[in-house]
């Protein structure tokens, strides 16, 4: 009975901690012929936190093709950059690095000082490379989305959609596959500092190969996945998830649910992202705030978080002493009736054999 109870309640803590969190826009894809695997809230507007970078990068290798700069230009650091929060690389100002080295920075270790350096080097200023970005938008057909800074840090007005980041995915890669390495690198070393991904999957899933995180309070944890297997490639998108290991597990589930199941999908009539119908436009995108379990989004959430981890470690303890008691108890009734253990019975009047030599 007390493992019983024991197990009741580690059930009862999971399940209190999975209905606690809603759906999130998500969406599995295939960018080479658009035929949408899955698909949830699609349209539903976002804070993109800093899958903004994507965009930023895609600005910067436009600016690459056109002639505009070059791998091996240095941009300087501002008082600007410098000021950033991180995720930084905390370049002083005045300070220099190349080109080739800020793209690695803003997409593997997502430095949100490098994107400054960036926007200010190839839109000549900060508001420059935002009015680029939005063009950028708009060409690209991502009708709901708009950008005001080049990072993605809290910004009310910052917004975009999984179909929107579904285009600009299928985009950066296609129009510039000679920049593809970059977003399937694990990390990067500056100096003596190895600086690492944000995406576990690039570890831990066959066949990853970018594309990239992001993660403000109101946005939640966001990622672009993106695999490759069989000379066929999906993206999955993810936006709002409580932590970065939800996270990673709904992308690798999607991805592993796609190539699993892609063959048997052909037999009936896939639809694509141009198909697919859109949704009535929402005027703002909504902050997810209250359910992230972090300190610096909800402090309450976080110590009620802290509270049942620390009750289904105490829960699992309890669960092994009490199967470790349960074995130990079972091995000692064992002894206690084996036949090497028992003492021979002497009836009144005789006494007992003892076994001789063996010839």
């Amino acid at each position: 009975m007390r493992l019983c109870a024991i197990l009741a309640t580690l059930l009862f803590l999971n399940a209190a901690q999975v209905t606690r969190v809603e759906a999130r826009p998500t969406l599995l894809f295939e960018p080479s012929t658009n035929t949408v695997l899955y698909a949830e809230d699609i349209d539903r507007p976002w804070h993109p936190a800093s899958l903004t970078k994507i965009m930023t990068a895609y600005v910067v290798f436009q600016a690459l093709k056109a002639g505009q700069i070059t791998l091996d230009s240095k941009i300087p650091s501002s008082e600007a950059a410098h000021k950033m929060p991180p995720s930084k690389i905390g370049i002083p100002v005045g300070g220099e690095i190349s080109v080739e080295l800020a793209l690695r920075a803003l997409i593997i270790k997502s430095a949100n000082d490098v994107a400054v350096m960036l926007a200010e080097a190839v839109g000549g200023t900060h508001d420059g490379f935002i009015a680029r970005m939005n063009q950028t938008a708009k060409r690209l057909g991502m009708n709901r989305t708009h950008f005001v800074n080049p990072n993605g840090l809290p910004a009310d007005a910052q917004v975009t959609t999984a179909r929107d980041l579904a285009i600009l995915s299928k985009a950066v890669r296609e129009d510039f596959p000679q920049h593809d390495h970059y977003w399937s690198m694990p990390s990067l070393r500056i100096g003596k500092v190895r600086l690492r991904s944000h995406n576990s999957l690039l570890k831990t899933f066959d066949g990853a190969d970018g594309l990239k995180t992001g993660f403000i309070c109101d946005s939640g944890f966001n990622i672009v996945a993106s695999a490759a297997r069989d000379g066929r490639r999906l993206i999955a998108i993810v936006l709002g998830e409580t932590s970065a290991q939800d996270r990673a597990i709904r992308a690798a589930s999607l991805l592993e649910h796609g190539f699993n199941t892609y063959g048997w999908k052909l037999f009936f009539k896939s639809t694509t992202l141009r198909d697919l119908p859109i949704a009535r436009e929402t005027l703002s995108a909504p902050s997810i705030r209250d359910s992230i379990p972090s300190s610096s989004c909800n402090p309450t959430l976080a110590r009620r978080a802290r509270a049942e981890r620390r009750a289904r470690r105490n829960a699992l303890k309890k669960l092994r002493r009490a199967a470790r008691k349960s074995k130990l108890s079972g091995q000692s009734a064992s002894a206690a009736t084996s036949p090497a253990t028992q003492k021979p019975q002497v009836l009144p009047g005789i006494r007992p054999s003892i076994p001789g030599p063996q010839n």
